[in-house]
């Protein structure tokens, strides 16, 4: 595996290249990613610079603090021995024309496995600390492509870095609505391109009520100014909030609850029906 982390101090651009790099279909041609990702590096303690070589720390941590907000494109080029010849040439076919700092490219090349497992290593870091089975105030959020500026304005520099708790990971990445299966059950804001915000948050039992707090005025800022997003796995307390959740898809899936379930047996905790 290819590993490469890309460095942006501007949300469009940011944005933009995300856009592009999911835009590019065809599983065999050279120029596609096997894998698109984005979050933030905020200037919030602490900051996790474990991916980048040691001489680049300090003007990583430079530009963090210069701009409060740096935003990070993961890309992931698959190889074997069969293309290996050519990786790198693919590697720089894929990023070309890309507005990311120019010099803040980095990357690394790991195993196949190794990269799937990545997310080990961060358990075994965090478990040493005590901070692996401890609330996850996670929200998770789909936001419309149109508004995304306005949650960036209004929330990761609004919110979230003004308000300096310790932020954990936010992942921030589009993805394309005609890929979803609209039978499904999720919601998704109605057009082509979406982002997914997950807000993951890991804290002891002191600083929750904060954290819960801060999610909450997340989701009151969209209701505010009209954000359109819809929340993966809510928490909604009423039958008429899952109502407005599911929008145009209640009926279908109310009716689907009558045909499938008339005795309202399943999932009653969540209070859709009960």
């Amino acid at each position: 595996v290819k590993w490469l982390r890309l460095l942006y101090n501007n949300f469009t651009e940011f944005s933009g290249d995300q856009e592009h790099l999911i835009s590019i279909n065809g599983r065999k041609e050279n120029n596609i990613a096997n894998y698109v990702e984005g979050f933030l590096l905020l200037n919030q303690p602490p900051l996790d610079l474990s991916f980048y070589p040691e001489a680049d720390k300090p003007r990583i941590t430079s530009l963090v603090s210069k701009y409060g907000i740096i935003y990070i494109i993961e890309l992931v080029k698959y190889y074997d021995n069969s293309t290996q010849q050519h990786i790198d040439q693919d590697v720089a076919l894929l990023v070309e024309g890309l507005k990311f700092v120019p010099t803040f490219l980095f990357e690394k090349d790991v195993t196949y496995e190794e990269f799937l497992n990545r997310v080990h290593s961060d358990e075994l870091a965090l478990r040493a600390q005590g901070l692996w089975e401890v609330p996850h105030p996670w929200l998770n959020l789909f936001v419309p492509r149109s508004r995304m500026s306005d949650f960036d304005e209004g929330v990761f520099k609004g919110i979230i870095l003004k308000q300096n708790l310790s932020a954990g990971i936010v992942i921030v990445y589009p993805v394309n609505r005609s890929k979803w299966d609209d039978n499904m059950s999720a919601v998704t804001p109605n057009e082509e391109i979406f982002y997914v915000v997950s807000v993951l948050h890991a804290t002891g039992f002191d600083k929750l009520d904060a954290y819960e707090a801060q999610n909450q005025e997340i989701l009151q800022f969209c209701a505010d100014n009209g954000i359109g997003m819809k929340q993966y796995l809510p928490q909604n307390k009423t039958h008429e909030e899952w109502m407005l959740h599911f929008g145009p898809k209640w009926e279908t899936f109310k009716q689907r609850k009558q045909e499938f379930d008339p005795r309202n047996l399943l999932s009653p905790g969540q209070g859709i029906f009960n």
